[in-house]
């Protein structure tokens, strides 16, 4: 059975099926010609693996990062960072760099993300002089730290398929997320002062900055909110993401006003159908790894990388060379729901601990939203642009070599994720 999964899944994958289709056909092309198991498995399979009180988490947190996107948040965020970074050389890429930090603080998802900051600050970045291949690199990039800095959706499923606290991965991200972003500030530095894109010519002012701090009072105070509530023992991370739809729609309806009762059936419509894909995801990724765990293919992998070498370094090395190329052809949910179970265990045994190795798989899939042919966050960063997605795949090689820099240091200093916890 295992020779049809793999295979009928590559097939279908190379035809350009989408990959929750691809994981569900698949499934049923191994029911069907190995037998053994009726086809009712399959549909039992997508229907409880999504009945589970953490995975309400990962709707909450959409429909947040969209009425929040719509509210006028991602604006008075942008003010702030620019105060805070806009004066340096290349002020407009560090302050979108900034921004999605923020703004990562509250929507949880890389595409959203980029979609949020990229609308204002790619137009920003190519009408102030910067090559629009470079400015959509930035945010494309920068967006991926939506998935570190907690809350992050894919942080949830990784605490679902691992059984480990989905509040210990959100505080674990903090650190990783913050030198993720503070090293494609450095990359974005270098290439703006080679090529002089100045920054916005005003003096660095901690009068301006606290101005802008207090416009932005209730933008920032979401993730205080949020991560305050989980970590005091007030709410769990699923009712903090009820919370942070709750505090987003009264913020973006009462306070800013820039979220319209007539917007609302398009934030509701557009929550629905990105929910639903990840769940069909959920859904299909969940049975495809039953049947793996079956036919003990995991514990076959896990044997075969364990015999590769005595070193955890070895070791780890292979498994993050693994999630690199899993994240240029598959989506991160599926990717953690599918190799949790196979990873998780071998890191144990070379002595990695769980929220640690959580903390390193979740960087390398984020990578993956910026790697061809399936980065999502090179799709929407294009579609903003209008540039073609071979020429930002090309454009955003340096920042992907900078991540991939910060994702070793993160595997190899456990402290820089356990420090907070």
């Amino acid at each position: 059975m295992g020779i049809t999964l793999f295979a009928s899944f590559g097939i279908l994958i190379v035809a350009a099926v989408p990959i929750g289709i691809a994981l569900g056909l698949a499934a049923m092309i191994a029911l069907l010609i190995d037998g053994g198991m009726p086809l009712e498995f399959l549909m039992k399979e997508l229907t409880t693996s999504v009945n589970s009180f953490p995975l309400l988490a990962i709707p909450f947190f959409i429909l947040a990062g969209e009425i929040m996107g719509r509210g006028g948040i991602s604006k008075r965020l942008i003010n702030v960072a620019e105060s805070i970074v806009g004066s340096v050389v290349g002020g407009t890429a560090l302050t979108s760099i900034v921004t999605c930090m923020f703004f990562a603080a509250i929507s949880g998802s890389g595409p959203a993300t980029v979609a949020a900051v990229g609308g204002i600050m790619i137009p920003a970045m190519v009408s102030k002089g910067y090559d629009r291949k470079f400015a959509t690199a930035v945010v494309a990039s920068a967006g991926s730290i939506g998935v570190i800095i907690p809350p992050s959706i894919p942080m949830v499923m990784y605490g679902v398929s691992g059984s480990v606290s989905i509040g210990d991965m959100f505080i674990a991200g903090i650190i990783p997320g913050i030198l993720v972003g503070f090293g494609l500030m450095i990359y974005a530095y270098y290439y703006s002062k080679k090529n002089n894109y100045a920054g916005n010519g005003k003096k660095i002012s901690i009068k301006n900055i606290g101005r802008e701090v207090w416009n932005a009072k209730w933008s920032l105070l979401i993730p205080v909110i949020i991560l305050g509530g989980i970590y005091g023992g007030i709410f769990t991370p699923t009712e903090a993401a009820a919370a942070a739809v709750f505090i987003g729609f009264i913020i973006g309806l009462f306070f800013y006003r820039e979220l319209k009762l007539k917007e609302l059936a398009d934030v509701f419509i557009e929550s629905a159908l990105m929910t639903a894909t990840i769940l069909v995801i959920v859904g299909t990724a969940t049975a495809f790894g039953k049947l793996l765990a079956m036919e003990q293919i995991p514990n076959q992998i896990a044997e075969s990388m364990l015999s590769i070498s005595s070193s955890p370094i070895i070791i780890m090395l292979s498994m993050i060379l693994l999630l690199l190329i899993v994240g240029c052809f598959m989506d991160t949910i599926a990717a953690i729901i599918i190799l949790t179970p196979i990873l998780l265990p071998v890191a144990t045994l070379v002595g990695y601990d769980p929220i640690h190795f959580g903390i390193i798989m979740i960087v390398a899939l984020a990578i993956g939203f910026i790697t061809p042919p399936v980065g999502v966050n090179l799709f929407v960063g294009a579609g903003i642009s209008g540039i073609s997605l071979e020429s930002l795949s090309k454009a955003i090689l340096p920042f992907i070599v900078v991540m991939i820099i910060i994702l070793l240091i993160v595997t190899f200093i456990p402290a820089l994720s356990l420090l907070l916890l």
